[in-house]
Order: C-alpha cells, then sequence, then structure tokens
C-alpha cells in the first residue's frame, strides 16, 4: 500500500464537513460510538492543552517515560512534513499500512456522517490506540480544550495546561480569560492539574475551574519551581529538588516546559532516570531547531540555518530572547505567516534580535499572508526588510551579503513544514 492511498482517504475525509474548525463533541461522540468507543480502552492519559509549549512538553514526557523503559502512544497536530507524524503507536510514528487502515475503517463506519477532518482523524488516532497494548497515551489538544476532540476521555490519568496567551481569537474568544476558560474545559473532576507558567487572570481562570471540580492544582510558582542555575536546570516541588541538565530543546522558555514535564513524571511516580530523560533526549522539530543537512543546508554554505514554527506574539517574544542568548552573529530572518495570525505582535519582540527580515508567501496555503503584508507589518517594528519568491530565493540574497549568516526560517509551522519536506 502506497502513501497516496492514506493521503486518498485523508483528502475524501474533508468533505464530510463544511468546516475545518466546528468546535463541539457532539460528532465525537457519535463517531467513537460507531467504532466501538476506542477512546475507552486506551493506556493512561496524560492530556495537554494551552496556547504555546503543548508539543514541547509531551515530547519531554515522552522521553522521560521511554527512557524508564514504557511504551508510550501520542497524539499531536499538526503535522509538519507528512500526517503519520501525528499519531505514534507504542512509540513508532504509525506505519502507512496501519494509518490507511484505520482512517478507512473510520470512514465507512462514519456512514458519510457530518464530521470535521481533525474530529475523524483523532477517531482513527484512538482506534490505532487502542489495537496496541502501551503504558501510557499522551493526548495534544488541537485547539481550545473544552469542546476539542481530543476532549473525550473520562478520566485522564493528569491533565496539563501550559502557558495560555492570544491566539485563535477567532474560535476561543478575545481575551486572556476567555482564552484560559476553554483551555481548563480539560480539567476533570479530581483528576490532578499541573499549571505551566501563567499570566495571572489565566491561572485565575484555571484555579476556579479546578475548584469546581475538586481536581488538585500543582501550579508553577506555588507548587513547583523550574529555574536555571549555573547552567543547569533546577526542579523543586515538595517531594524535594532535582539537578538536572539543561533541555536539549532550546530557548529559556524551555525551561518552564521542562518544568512541567518533570512535575508530571515525578506525579506519575518516576524518579532521576526519567527526569534527565526527558531533558536530554527529547526531539521536537521546528522548534528553534538547526537544520545540519538537506539542499538548503548545502546552499548555505558557511551560515547557519534554523527552523522554527511559532506563531504568536508569546512565541515570538520567546524566540527574541532565546536568540539574544545566542553567541553573537547577524541574524537574518526569512518569514511566511497566516493571514489569521497577529504578524505585527509576532514581530514585534524581534526587532532587536534580528539584522533583517525576508518576506515571503507559504508555498501551497490559500490562507497565507502576502509576503507584501508581512514585510509592511515587520517595517512598521522598525525591521529592515525585502520581499522574495521563496525561501530559497530569499537565502540566496542574504547570503549575497552576509555569507556567514544566521539565517531562521519562521512565522509558521505551515512554513516549517514546507521546508521540511523540501529540505529532505
Amino acid at each position: 500500500m502506497t502513501t497516496l492511498r492514506s493521503d486518498a482517504i485523508l483528502e475524501r475525509m474533508m468533505a464530510l464537513h463544511p468546516k475545518i474548525i466546528d468546535l463541539t463533541l457532539d460528532r465525537m461522540w457519535r463517531c467513537l460510538a460507531a467504532v466501538g468507543d476506542p477512546h475507552e480502552n486506551v493506556a493512561p492519559v496524560i492530556h495537554v492543552a494551552g496556547t504555546n509549549g503543548k508539543g514541547s512538553t509531551q515530547a519531554m514526557i515522552r522521553a522521560g517515560l521511554e527512557s524508564e523503559g514504557q511504551q508510550v502512544h501520542a497524539y499531536t497536530s499538526p503535522h509538519l512534513a507528512w500526517f503519520h507524524e501525528r499519531i505514534r503507536v507504542a512509540g513508532e510514528i504509525i506505519s502507512e499500512k496501519e494509518l490507511a487502515s484505520v482512517l478507512d475503517e473510520v470512514y465507512q463506519r462514519n456512514g458519510g456522517g457530518s464530521i470535521t477532518y481533525f474530529e475523524i482523524t483523532t477517531v482513527a488516532a484512538f482506534l490505532a490506540f487502542a489495537r496496541k497494548k502501551a503504558d501510557w497515551t499522551l493526548l495534544e489538544v488541537g485547539l481550545g480544550g473544552r469542546h476539542d476532540a481530543t476532549n473525550v476521555i473520562a478520566r485522564p490519568h493528569l491533565t496539563i495546561i501550559t502557558t495560555v496567551d492570544l491566539d485563535h481569537q477567532q474560535f476561543l474568544g478575545e481575551t486572556i480569560p476567555e482564552i484560559a476558560f476553554q483551555k481548563a474545559g480539560i480539567i476533570k473532576r479530581g483528576v490532578p492539574v499541573i499549571v505551566g507558567p501563567q499570566h495571572e487572570a489565566a491561572l485565575d481562570v484555571i484555579e476556579a475551574e479546578a475548584a469546581r471540580l475538586g481536581a488538585p492544582v500543582f501550579a508553577s510558582g506555588q507548587h513547583w519551581h523550574a529555574r536555571e542555575e549555573r547552567g543547569r536546570m533546577v526542579f523543586e516541588d515538595e517531594t524535594g529538588l532535582v539537578d538536572a541538565p539543561l533541555p536539549n530543546l532550546l530557548g529559556a522558555h524551555q525551561i518552564g516546559n521542562a518544568g512541567m514535564a518533570l512535575a508530571a513524571l515525578r506525579h506519575s511516580g518516576f524518579g532521576d532516570a526519567a527526569m534527565e530523560g526527558a531533558v536530554t533526549k527529547a526531539f521536537w522539530p521546528a522548534r528553534l531547531q538547526r537544520l545540519v543537512k538537506g539542499p538548503l543546508v548545502e546552499l548555505a554554505g558557511p551560515a547557519e540555518i534554523w527552523l522554527d514554527g511559532g506563531h504568536n506574539p508569546a512565541a515570538g517574544a520567546a524566540l527574541a530572547a532565546a536568540l539574544n542568548d545566542f553567541p553573537t552573529r547577524p541574524t537574518h530572518m526569512i518569514c511566511g505567516m497566516l493571514s489569521t495570525k497577529d504578524v505585527t505582535g509576532y514581530l514585534r519582540p524581534m526587532a532587536d534580535a534580528v539584522k533583517s527580515l525576508t518576506a515571503i508567501a507559504i508555498p501551497g496555503e490559500s490562507a497565507t499572508l502576502p509576503a507584501e503584508e508581512t514585510a509592511e507589518a515587520a517595517r512598521e517594528v522598525g525591521i529592515e526588510t525585502r520581499v522574495a519568491e521563496s525561501v530559497e530565493a530569499a537565502l540566496e540574497a542574504i547570503l549575497v551579503n552576509d555569507p556567514s549568516a544566521r539565517v531562521l526560517i519562521c512565522g509558521s509551522l505551515y512554513l516549517a513544514g514546507a521546508v521540511l519536506r523540501e529540505n529532505g
């Protein structure tokens, strides 16, 4: 069976609902029932919601569990290069044969009923997980939490809410408290919730929802602390202190993400070996990832090529802080963003961290922001700007004037995915 087989089924699934996003759980319950409620037969679940850091936190938890020999299912979205990346079955990215099989089965049993692409593919993931023994299931929320397709587990082992910030306001609300209310929808009665670094307004909402449901809260800055100290990471909670290496995922913001991962591992009964594995063995592509091979790297010569998929103001601030901690070297951005994002909010923190920005349109994305509009937003915040037709053209123009530059390709996970596909 070829990759085209799963691609063809996925394309067929796109026609089952007129909207890409339609937040309600009614269709999920119906489709899950049609395939035998597989979500009720998966390994213990750790459910992760939040605006930023969900994927990195999940990746660190998985690395920690796997370093102790645990078998882990993991579900994440969106994918970067290939859909298969969304579903890891007992530690391995789902095979083409298995993916095509579960997708087709769910499609057939759905019987043509209205259901969104994300919902029906989430059902397929649950079906794959239910059919393979594992010790843990890690679920990353797709959008929001309260009405997200992953929010069908009656009693997870743990829930985690990473940093809440402004993003997807058209679906989740215009303010941080409104968005936090949607994220807090994954909290379940009596189930502990680990809370990452938060704006006070978000924390108030999360704590109120947890209190209503009698869910014990383990919050950053109150019940656990994570910090960098003398080139190491220090994690501390009521049971003691952990002295660990710094996370191998780059950026100061990863300290908070690692803190949530270590809190989750400690709460789940794991010790120092799992915690060290979490911070030293995690891999999460397009999160300040340095490209080390492929056509772009060959084209770059002595220049550095970095890739990041962050796309909201908080991600821009974290990225700028990380760049400012890098060794001194001129940094030039190649940036493409979706039209639904706050491009000015994302770029404003970058103004003092980069030398220039080359704006491009995201290839193959109908919702891309035109390169000229990205460039205009960059000029407004004081970044020297030009426009190019492609990543390759942008890179070539940068190298003409600065052959040993640091080049950061950024602004969207969709752009990051296109780069990873094309760069091999």
